[in-house]
Formats: C-alpha cells, sequence, structure tokens
C-alpha cells in the first residue's frame, strides 16, 4: 500500500522556483566536469532524474553502495568541489540539495559558484574519469587552478544542507543572480554525500541570431520555454513537456490523476470528443513571443491513460510576472487549437486547424478529463515584440 509523505510536497510547501527547468539534468545534456573526489560513489549520480534508491546491504569495494555523490572523510586540509556544465546555458533561480539516504554522512553545508566559459576555457578541465574510488591528482588540481573557479561569481553562499531523512532531505536555496551561466562549482563543505542537485531556471538563448522567417519550438526548453503553472501533476511534472527529444517512458511526461468529476456514463458528441464538465491545464511562457505556425501534441508511452482531447490557447503579457489565477481565469485566454480528438502512444501535427494568428508568450495546453501527454512542440516565428526582463 502507498504511504503518504511524512511531509507533503504540495506546491504550498515548495519555492517557487523549484517550478522551473532543471538546467543540469542528464536528459538536458547536463555533465560533471571535475571533482576532487569520488571514493564512495560518483558524482554523476546527483545528475539522475529518477529519485535516489536505497540498497540495503549492499556494498562495493569502497564502502555501502550509494546512489548520489559521496566523497571519502576529508583528512587534508581543504573542503570538496565538483564542476558542473548546464545543459542548456541560463539563468539559476535556486537548487534543491537533495539529501535523500545520506543520514549520518550528508554534506554539512553548501554553496554554488558559476561562470560562463569559452570552449578554449572548458578544454582546460582535465579529462574525466568518472570511477568510485577515484580522487583529484595533484596534476588534475593544477590544470583545472588556471580556470580561478574559486573566483567565479557567488550566486549562493555558503548555507547549511539539512539530513537525509525523508522530512528533511530537501533543502531549497534561492540564486542571488539573473545572470546567464554555462558552468557551475558545487562547494561541499568540507566532505560528504548529496543524492541529487536539482538547478531550477531558464535557458537565455540569443535570439538576435534567430530568423524572423525562421520556425522554431518557442516552448522547448533550449530556447527558453518554461511551465509556470499547472492543476495537478500527480504522477509527472509538465515541465518534461518541453524536454528535448521523445519521452523515455511515462514519467516523462505530464500525467494528472483521474478526476473524481468524471461522469459515471460517458457521452460524446458529433465529432467523438466525450463531454466533460471538467479539465486540467498546464501554462507554459515561451522563450521569446511568436506567432504560432503549428502545433504538435504527443502522446508516447501513454495507452490505456491518454486524454480523450486537448485544446491550446494563447494570450500576451507585456511582463514576465504571470497574475494571480492566471491558468484558470479564460478572460486572459484565446484560443489557438480547438479541442482535437487524441489517440493512444501518437503524434498528433496540427497545422490547419490552429486559428488564432496574433503573437502569444504564453500558451495553455487544456486536457480534458485527465490522463498524460508526453511532449508539447509550439512551432512559431519569431516576432519583433521586445522581452520584458526576467
Amino acid at each position: 500500500m502507498a504511504q503518504r509523505p511524512v511531509v507533503s510536497t504540495s506546491r504550498d510547501q515548495k519555492p517557487k522556483f523549484a517550478e522551473l527547468n532543471n538546467l543540469i539534468s542528464e536528459k538536458l545534456g547536463g555533465r560533471v566536469l571535475f571533482t576532487t573526489d569520488d571514493w564512495f560513489a560518483v558524482a554523476e549520480n546527483m545528475l539522475k532524474e529518477n529519485e535516489a534508491e536505497w540498497k540495503e546491504g549492499e556494498f562495493t569495494e569502497c564502502g555501502k553502495w550509494m546512489d548520489g555523490w559521496e566523497t571519502r572523510r576529508k583528512r587534508k586540509p581543504g573542503h570538496d568541489w565538483c564542476i558542473i556544465k548546464l545543459g542548456v546555458a541560463g539563468v539559476v533561480a535556486g537548487v534543491d540539495v537533495d539529501t535523500s539516504h545520506f543520514t549520518g554522512n550528508y554534506v554539512p553545508q553548501v554553496s554554488l559558484q558559476a561562470a560562463v566559459l569559452t570552449p578554449a576555457e572548458e578544454a582546460l578541465i582535465p579529462e574525466r574519469q568518472s570511477v568510485m574510488g577515484n580522487e583529484a591528482s595533484d596534476h588534475d588540481l593544477q590544470q583545472v587552478a588556471r580556470l580561478h573557479s574559486e573566483e567565479w561569481d557567488a550566486i549562493i553562499p555558503r548555507s547549511k544542507a539539512q539530513p537525509g531523512y525523508r522530512d528533511t532531505c530537501h533543502t531549497f536555496l534561492r540564486s542571488s543572480s539573473s545572470q546567464r551561466y554555462t558552468h557551475l562549482r558545487l562547494n561541499i563543505f568540507p566532505d560528504g554525500g548529496i543524492a541529487r542537485l536539482r538547478v531550477f531556471g531558464y535557458a537565455v538563448p540569443d535570439w538576435s541570431l534567430v530568423s524572423p522567417l525562421e520556425v522554431v519550438d518557442l516552448a522547448a526548453v533550449g530556447n527558453g520555454g518554461v511551465c509556470v503553472g499547472y492543476s495537478d501533476a500527480h504522477y509527472g511534472h509538465p515541465r518534461n513537456l518541453l524536454s528535448p527529444g521523445r519521452a523515455s517512458s511515462m514519467a516523462d511526461g505530464w500525467e494528472t490523476a483521474r478526476r473524481l468529476d468524471r461522469p459515471p456514463i460517458l457521452e460524446a458528441d458529433s465529432q467523438g470528443v466525450l463531454q466533460f464538465s471538467g479539465f486540467e491545464w498546464a501554462v507554459i511562457r515561451l522563450g521569446h513571443p511568436g506567432k504560432v505556425l503549428r502545433v504538435q501534441i504527443d502522446t508516447h508511452h501513454f495507452k490505456g491513460n491518454f486524454p480523450d482531447s486537448c485544446r491550446v490557447d494563447g494570450c500576451f503579457l507585456q511582463s514576465r510576472q504571470e497574475p494571480e489565477k492566471f491558468g484558470t481565469d479564460d478572460s486572459f485566454w484565446r484560443t489557438i487549437l480547438p479541442p482535437q480528438k487524441l489517440s493512444a502512444h501518437s503524434i498528433h501535427l496540427y497545422q490547419d486547424e490552429v486559428v488564432m494568428e496574433g503573437a502569444v508568450s504564453h500558451v495553455r495546453i487544456v486536457i480534458a478529463p485527465d490522463g498524460g501527454i508526453s511532449r508539447v512542440r509550439i512551432f512559431s516565428r519569431v516576432t519583433d515584440t521586445p522581452e520584458s526582463s526576467a
């Protein structure tokens, strides 16, 4: 039987930045480039998409198997740290230092620094050897020292982390910077373990390089798309809709709980669309305002739980500050794509069905009555409308 968490993980108890994209996600191409130590567990584990696991009684040659990054107990001056390349360059709004299962061995304090590195500067970092029991050599430390990473911008000061019990494992820390970065330096003081690191933010592309005639997916993570609100995310967060490629599983999509207001006997209209009083929704802020030309809805992996229909609405806001109850106030929204019947495990591409012609800054994905979709693509042309500051 499923157990309720000791502390609810509702949106009300998370900072707003924790709804943004994870810029170091392994599915976005986030990579660990350097660590001072990987004795018990390698740092790449911090970038995994799945929740950290616990394996009772399992040991390796280096000690207890742990699903995270865990360094040895330091017995010389200094502290441990690592360099991480963001999967997409962008603004870091905050982080979640997840110490799940690290209870007597969690890292006591952390800080985060950031920089923009050129390919030539990144090439100064020694080739990564991701192996348990490894430790950076004096030669490697001398090589990476040429980056002067200890002088990078401090975006999160040294802060206390919490032990990895179910009710204390998440430490949310807000960034003090709104600048665009490509690389991070995670400092742990002095040693210990972190199960997962989530770096929440949004990409900042150079739109001056994009022709007004070019058609781009303005909802994509790499183009600055970000989910800014939703009705329900019981099984999967709607930010997954913006990820590159096709979904790897149902967990890599947006899936809601079954609505309890479903009618006991379902009826359809003349178009075969089932009639429901309720629906679920997710709002996406596009990376840049644009004119929508095509919409793609992918239900990949959703076979017995895809929505019956989907609608897409749009609006234009001058500011990035979304109003309260933005997602449920129909006065903001105009229809981009009228309700369309969906099918299981399929890509649905709509072009002739798109009815809205003006520029939009936000889109609202509406599914009826509930269920899951894996990806949404909003193919558009960038407009000349200037972006507001973040």
